[in-house]
């Protein structure tokens, strides 16, 4: 397939130069225009105008290929002998046209006639630089115009620029505009234009020129789509409310020239209470999102066009909506905060402290000394007694000694509950 590819090209010039043989020996020429020429007509407009060639075989259908060479490459074809372009002019423009002859499903091109406008006079360092242009559109759908810039770098200090706008064939000069410290203009605000931002096939032509007693100021142009500088206006009638844990957030579409469908839109939701924030996106007019309703929350939302409504500038965030229990908290719930915290820890070091003195010490044995506690029979103390003494005789008195712990044992017992009944006596 690649090789077929490459060699297709290869083929049709080879078709084309035996058809221009074949017309050439029969007589047939192709002739390209005269009187080819370039006019301005307009701030950055360009006529290109022609005439064919008088010699030209008219028993055949006649078009022209047009090419433009600066500012920017461009070529297309027309069955006209004029044709009006757009386009940037302080560097000048240049473009060629020649002639195609269609003879027997075939095209036949002449030579290329060129012709050439010169740039602008002035020194490149002179004229405007940075320029940007926003568009704003109020509420009864007009448009105002916003235009900063910078002086040339070399541009003396008593320069005046001046700035002229067209749209399609509506021309007019800025009236308000902001100052350096030198007192050049380097800004511009037109309140109420002609411009339709949705007008997509249309664009701005933005023109600076300038004077000076010492030097030449070269003038400036740039070109802008509408849509793609305008400044959209923040959404409107932002509402939220809470359900339970479900935020619902409710808005409606900017004020713009354009269709509900066009916009999309980013939310800033902050959480106060645990410092975290969101930017979310979507496309509709209503969002839902679950949230910690113990927590205060503040929404802003902002606007742009999609891009395949010609995507601008986002919007500014509208004013924040508040929501929510948690409140922020202000400096003097600060220092007591903070005051609470020392003392919280200081008790905790003192009372740290006091164990390990007391423990080292023995303190505690001495501030809370044992209770002794009274012995419950009087028994065992003469039982353990007896069984010392049992254990220095020999095993030759074993049998005696037996005996006598049965005597002991009977004694022992007449006497302990002796004992006992005397102290239940005196108690």
């Amino acid at each position: 397939m690649a090789i077929v590819m490459s060699i297709f090209p290869v083929l049709l010039w080879r078709m084309m130069v035996f058809q221009a043989n074949l017309l050439q020996a029969k007589g047939i020429q192709v002739l390209p225009p005269v009187n080819f020429t370039l006019t301005v007509s307009a701030l950055a407009e360009v006529l290109l105008q022609w005439k064919p060639n008088p010699d030209q075989e008219k028993n055949h259908t006649v078009e022209y290929s047009v090419e433009i060479l600066t500012p920017e490459t461009e070529q297309y074809e027309t069955t006209e002998t004029r044709s009006i372009r757009t386009a940037a002019l302080h560097n000048g423009f240049s473009a060629r046209v020649r002639t195609l002859l269609l003879y027997n499903n075939s095209q036949i091109e002449s030579n290329w006639v060129t012709a050439k406008l010169q740039a602008t006079p002035g020194a490149v360092e002179t004229s405007v630089t940075n320029l940007s242009c926003v568009i704003y559109t109020t509420i009864d759908s007009t448009a105002s115009l916003h235009c900063t810039w910078l002086a040339g770098k070399d541009a003396p200090e008593d320069t005046k620029y001046f700035l002229f706008y067209r749209y399609i064939s509506y021309i007019e000069e800025c009236q308000e505009y902001s100052k350096d410290k030198w007192e050049r203009n380097i800004g511009c605000r037109f309140s109420k234009t002609y411009i339709m931002t949705r007008e997509t096939d249309e664009v701005i032509v933005i023109h600076i020129n300038g004077s000076s007693k010492y030097t030449a100021i070269k003038p400036f142009e740039q070109l802008f789509h509408p849509n793609a500088i305008e400044k959209v206006n923040p959404p409107r009638n932002v509402t939220v409310s809470l359900k339970q844990n479900n935020l619902l957030i409710m808005w409606e579409m900017p004020v713009s020239s354009f269709i509900k469908d066009c916009f999309e839109y980013q939310l800033y939701i902050y959480n106060w209470k645990m410092d975290y924030k969101q930017i979310l996106e979507t496309k509709s007019n209503s969002f839902s999102l679950s949230i910690d309703d113990t927590c205060k929350y503040s929404v802003k939302i902002r606007a742009n066009h999609q891009s395949w409504c010609s995507e601008g500038f986002w919007s500014n965030w509208t004013e924040p909506l508040y929501i929510g229990k948690n409140q922020l908290r202000t400096p003097v719930d600060s220092k007591a905060y903070t005051v609470l915290v020392v003392l919280t820890v200081f008790i905790c070091s003192m009372a740290l402290l006091t164990t390990i003195i007391c423990r080292k010490y023995h303190l505690w044995s001495r501030l809370f000394p044992p209770i002794p506690t009274p012995q419950n029979s009087l028994k065992n103390l003469f039982l353990n007694k007896s069984y010392q003494r049992a254990r220095t005789f020999t095993s030759e008195t074993e049998t005696e000694i037996g005996s006598c712990f049965e005597d002991l044992g009977s004694y022992v017992e007449d006497l302990s509950s002796d004992v006992l009944e005397e102290c239940n006596m005196n108690y």
